[in-house]
């Protein structure tokens, strides 16, 4: 028997993988590989924009090898999960990912792919010759009760056969106890993931009379009851909630970036965003004399074009001296390049200070 663990944000487990155990670190990267599928689920949140044929790591859309390596860099990956759309509709560039990647930084760098197909022997071996590392199975949901003699379980017993580590991912929703049954039969894990609504899928839920947890999410009403009366400790299982995602893994994705690419001026925030001060200075050699005067340190500043970058309670000390040159503004943004601003605030407004 497994002890039933609890997890962050509301999920629980009695058993991690390794790629789950490198995602709750934040240490995984997302590649998508395309937006296409031949399935469909009446649960899918893929949005409009993404189901086309295109390649995403983590948020940003990417054109070459080039641009995914430098993505896996930027937050020091330590491995990547495979994801779409259907990614095996792309077999031949997944295949080419996992290569790449595996090349780029060593057999350690953990991959897993998420597919709804059921891959045959060949397919099975040439994944495992390119490095695969895991495999979550996504079985149509009107296959969970028709799992044994199937070509899921086929593909499923090929995956362990040749040392893949295997086993299920879907929607916590009802039905979902014949693939718990299935898993735990065939020592398999499984991975139940809170039923979430989106904008493409929000009619197709309330037309089964699913309703909202509260206003303030987007779970689904009883999708974790469900998880919590699926797993026990005969079973390898893993519930992760619909805040997870923010709540844990994208704001320790965003620290490990924010620790890697931050400059000393830069204050890293709890969240892994990174807040500094912006002068618009309409005389840039005063404002730097204002700053060499006052022995600011080089690195607490940096030039780009007409704007000054600094260190944010560096402008507050000297905003006074400094006002008569430029608008000034702390800024809090996502630490990527081109990062989402999540707030900025003028300094010296007289609408915010008096």
């Amino acid at each position: 028997m497994r002890d039933l663990k609890q997890g962050d944000a509301g999920s629980f487990y009695t058993y991690l993988t390794d790629g789950c155990k490198i995602c709750h670190k934040g240490a995984k990267m997302v590649l998508f590989v395309t937006g296409l599928c031949d399935k469909r689920c009446f649960y899918c949140p893929l949005s409009e924009e993404r189901k086309k044929s295109q390649v995403y790591a983590n948020e940003h859309r990417v054109e070459n090898d080039f641009e995914i390596i430098e993505e896996a860099k930027l937050m020091n990956a330590l491995g990547t999960g495979i994801t779409g759309g259907e990614p095996l509709l792309e077999k031949e560039l997944v295949l080419h990912y996992i290569r790449l990647l595996k090349n780029t930084f060593g057999k350690k760098h953990h991959i897993h792919l998420y597919t709804a197909s059921a891959p045959d022997r060949i397919t099975i071996e040439e994944f495992c010759e390119a490095g695969l590392d895991e495999m979550r199975f996504h079985p149509p949901q009107n296959m969970w009760k028709n799992l044994e003699g199937s070509s899921y379980e086929k593909s499923m017993l090929e995956a362990k056969k040749a040392g893949i580590e295997t086993g299920l991912e879907v929607p916590a929703i009802e039905g979902v106890e014949n693939l718990v049954k299935f898993a735990m039969k065939n020592d398999y894990f499984i991975n139940l993931n809170e039923l979430e609504f989106s904008d493409t899928n929000a009619d197709e839920l309330k037309a089964r009379n699913y309703t909202l947890v509260d206003d303030i999410s987007n779970a689904a009403e009883g999708s974790r009851d469900i998880a919590k009366k699926a797993i026990n400790g005969s079973i390898k299982a893993h519930f992760c909630p619909s805040r997870y995602k923010d709540a844990i893994q994208l704001r320790k994705r965003l620290i490990r970036i924010a620790e890697i690419t931050s400059r000393p001026l830069d204050m890293i925030t709890d969240d892994g965003t990174i807040v500094f001060g912006i002068i618009y200075s309409e005389n840039l050699d005063k404002t730097l004399k204002i700053l060499h005067d006052n022995e600011v340190p080089d690195e607490l500043y940096e030039i780009k074009n007409n704007t000054i970058e600094i260190a944010a309670w560096v402008l507050e000390e000297l905003a006074v001296s400094i006002q008569a040159y430029g608008r000034m503004e702390i800024v809090e943004k996502y630490p990527m390049k081109d990062g989402m601003i999540v707030e900025s605030m003028p300094v010296l407004d007289p609408k915010t200070y008096k």
